[in-house]
């Protein structure tokens, strides 16, 4: 257990709040063997938490604010938050918020709910927030279950907020079979585009292996990324060049064993890669590019559509391909989930700046229909995809 000062007993168990990087490092051994227990996915680990703590920008106006729960020695549930100060507003977040896909807590079989809104409550009310807004809540997030609550401390609502989540889900035994039921305009794009590619070269698709060095590959995505989000006005630290989120957070599921980087090669370029992890039965493509030298040929579409193959004759059950509501993607969806946002404000200004977004909201709203946008506008800009 951490040296943190203060702790509650609730149920039998303790309730601990950290909010240093030195307690959050001395987690780690309890935060990994909870994570194996519950299965979690890797966005809800100690490792990607803490290699995003280490490599995120802009420190000074960030906290760590992660609520545990303690049943005797074992670590029984984490509430993974952080806080973030925008436009003078302290807000509250999933911890690595901006690279992770689904936010949820991370709890243990026959957790205490009661323990755990009990922890709610006091992350709460320890004062360190304005509003809170969680995001990117799957149907099935145990978050839920102690969030939307009445809770006199903060009462988190629905916000307007949703993003998609595509998938492709069938029945197919073999990949053959998947690529046989595409509409034949798409079987066409596909032979089309690799015939392109062949006329600058051999087009290889292919798994790098454990033992391949992959920093080359991360610096070529990086630089693939940068090209596409200068052409298109957006940024991303991911992305920039000398950070090491990217390389950290690859590092995490590398050393985790669910990572799976694809790469599509043409002679000797590398023109298309998808940065995948395995979990759950899943494949999840967590960042795809493609050079854009090459945009003739459709790369990125090529690959995705061999590596959807290569999942099905592995035997997962679905391709995910996590947030996102791109065009490409639900081109080869069979289901759409929705992830929904909450939010509420703990102070006077937390919620004056939610029901400010709100009616920021129901103005655009009847002026024309807008896509939905990643964050409250006093939380910053909406991050563009990684994908």
């Amino acid at each position: 257990m951490s040296a943190a000062a203060e702790f509650t007993a609730v149920d039998g168990r303790k309730l601990e709040i950290v909010t240093s990087e030195e307690q959050l490092a001395a987690l780690a051994p309890a935060w990994d063997a909870l994570w194996r227990q519950a299965e979690g996915l890797v966005f809800q680990s100690h490792g990607w938490i803490s290699a995003w703590w280490r490599t995120t920008p802009g420190r000074d106006q960030r906290g760590l604010l992660i609520g545990l729960v303690w049943n005797g020695e074992n670590l029984e549930a984490v509430l993974p938050f952080a806080t973030i100060r925008r436009r003078g507003i302290r807000i509250l977040e999933w911890a690595a918020k901006e690279h992770s896909d689904y936010g949820d807590i991370l709890v243990a079989p026959g957790w205490s709910r009661e323990a755990a809104a009990a922890l709610w409550r006091a992350i709460a009310k320890a004062g360190r927030f304005d509003m809170a807004y969680l995001n990117r809540l799957a149907p099935e997030a145990l978050a839920r279950q102690i969030l939307t609550g009445d809770n006199s401390a903060l009462r988190l609502r629905p916000n307007h907020r949703t993003e998609i989540n595509y998938r492709v889900s069938g029945s197919w035994n073999r990949g053959a079979l998947w690529f046989d039921q595409q509409s034949k305009k798409t079987r066409q794009n596909y032979r089309r585009g690799r015939k392109f590619m062949e006329e600058s070269g051999e087009v290889r698709f292919r798994l790098m292996s454990p033992e391949e060095p992959l920093e080359p590959v991360l610096l070529r995505v990086a630089a693939l990324k940068r090209k596409w989000l200068e052409r298109h006005g957006h940024a991303s630290d991911l992305f920039d060049e000398g950070s090491p989120a990217l390389t950290a957070l690859v590092g995490v599921m590398a050393k985790l064993g669910i990572l799976r980087v694809f790469l599509l090669e043409c002679g000797d370029s590398v023109v298309a890669v998808s940065i995948n992890l395995v979990q759950r039965d899943r494949m999840m493509a967590f960042v795809t590019t493609y050079d854009p030298d090459h945009e003739r040929a459709s790369p990125g579409m090529v690959l995705m559509m061999d590596y959807i193959q290569w999942s099905i004759d592995q035997g997962l059950s679905m391709v995910d391909f996590l947030c996102g509501g791109e065009d490409f993607k639900r081109r080869f969806a069979t289901q759409a989930v929705t992830l929904d946002s909450v939010s509420g404000g703990r102070t006077l200004v937390g919620r004056l700046a939610v029901l400010a977004d709100g009616a920021r909201h129901a103005i655009r709203s009847r002026r024309a229909p807008a896509p939905a946008a990643d964050q409250p506008e006093a939380a910053g800009e909406p991050l563009p995809s990684r994908r």
